[in-house]
């Protein structure tokens, strides 16, 4: 969310970051809205103490005897109380409008991130490992014979509808020693919090995060006004909403393995085969709260952190820096990291890390306050920045094994830090078994 004093202070540069993300200029008619909340503002404040000058004199009118003076008074007293009330009103109309037409504005891209209009714009950062030359034609992880009994579509959809999986045998436990791979990494040498959370959260929740109310079509909701979270960043970053946190308390990192829920509200026909596109999947997902200051170092050590577990698995990948046009909603920067997937013959997404600055923060009202200065008793208190990545998508690291370490009779090779997760295995045999 944004801060309309910063809009109001400087109108043409608010537009213009705007116009780097496609957008047309929106400052006027925010700053419109803004001047009739403020006037009405202004005219109850002085209704206010017009009233309170009345009151005051009611009483000497009362005392002087004079008693068309008292009951002027007293008519005015009353008519003030309910001018102020419609102005109160009114004003509460224009300050809503204007937080919902705040709330509906992407970030403000950051300075240094490049131009475009879409991913054919991102700017490759770095690439790491060298794809692995099959002397076979390599094939996608759904069609592997090590996956055909272990991953059932038919089942699922007969459960759940299309967009459903079913992992059974060695494949899911393959899933879950990923997960776990991940989640200890990240707590034993990248120190991170681990942390378990709720997936049902309340319209608050998503609206702090900025998935609500722009993205509402892409999620699922249950009853009793509970959504299903999409990632748990939701979850993870709102665990500071309303707090002020004193600054020696950052920065804070969080890390949950969770399932998460997706709609995938227009993405009819994209990815239909295999499993690289789900309603509902894992995450192990990484949260960070810093200090302002700290934020952008921050999204390179979280980046950091997620290339890891894909080195350690000897995953081949490249980082890029995402485009004003491919960059999310909520993010000033972004990273992603795309594994290579021989199968497809081309990098895949399998983690994205950005940088929010403030943006949540406002939204949340998540808060630091500075160490106090010499002769203040407290410190200055300011907004938060927030991060989020995934550290990394466990669906997509396990198609990402399974291309990488698939053989010529359709076994696939399980990576040496994985093995000690599956009880020793060396592989998934073409049978589907361990071996």
């Amino acid at each position: 969310m944004h801060d309309i004093k910063q809009i109001r202070d400087n109108p043409a540069a608010f537009d213009a970051a705007l116009s780097r993300r496609g957008l047309e200029p929106i400052s006027a008619s925010l700053l419109e809205i803004d001047a009739k909340r403020r006037a009405l503002i202004t005219d109850a404040e002085s209704a206010l103490a017009a009233r309170n000058a009345a009151s005051k004199d009611v009483g000497k009118a009362k005392a002087s005897g004079d008693e068309a003076e008292f009951e002027r008074l007293r008519a005015l007293v009353a008519e003030k109380k309910d001018e102020i009330a419609q102005l109160e009103a009114q004003a509460k109309e224009w300050d809503e409008k204007l937080s919902a037409e705040l709330m509906a504005i992407p970030n403000l891209p950051h300075d240094d991130i490049p131009d475009g209009a879409d991913e054919d714009d991102n700017v490759e950062v770095r690439r790491w490992g060298d794809p692995r030359q099959f002397d076979f034609a390599p094939k996608e992880h759904y069609q592997l014979a090590a996956v055909a009994k272990l991953l059932d579509f038919e089942t699922a959809a007969k459960l759940s509808g299309s967009r459903f999986m079913l992992l059974s045998g060695a494949l899911a436990r393959l899933h879950r020693a990923l997960a776990q791979f991940m989640l200890d990494t990240h707590i034993t040498e990248h120190s991170l919090t681990e942390t378990w959370t709720p997936v049902l959260v309340r319209d608050a929740a998503l609206l702090g995060t900025g998935q609500l109310p722009k993205f509402k079509e892409d999620l699922f909701k249950v009853d009793q006004d509970f959504w299903l979270i999409p990632t748990a960043e939701v979850t993870l970053t709102n665990i500071v909403a309303g707090e002020i946190i004193e600054e020696s308390y950052l920065p804070r990192r969080y890390c949950a393995w969770t399932q998460c829920f997706r709609s995938e509200a227009g993405s009819a026909g994209r990815d239909v085969a295999g499993m690289l596109r789900q309603h509902q999947f894992e995450k192990v997902e990484m949260v960070s709260v810093t200090k302002p200051e700290d934020s952008l170092a921050e999204l390179e050590r979280m980046t950091g952190c997620a290339e890891t577990i894909l080195q350690k698995l000897e995953l081949p990948y490249r980082t890029v820096t995402l485009c004003t046009g491919d960059m999310g909603f909520g993010a000033r920067k972004t990273y992603d990291i795309e594994v290579w997937l021989p199968g497809q013959d081309k990098y895949r997404e399998i983690s994205s890390c950005s940088v929010c600055g403030d943006f949540q923060a406002r939204r949340m009202n998540a808060r630091v306050r500075r160490a106090a200065k010499e002769g203040q008793k407290k410190g200055d208190v300011e907004f938060v920045h927030t991060l989020n990545g995934s550290g990394l998508a466990v669906g997509r690291a396990l198609i990402a094994v399974l291309e990488n370490y698939q053989q010529e009779d359709g076994a696939v090779a399980i990576p040496g830090p994985l093995r000690g997760y599956m009880g020793g295995a060396a592989a998934i045999g073409a049978d589907g078994a361990l071996g």
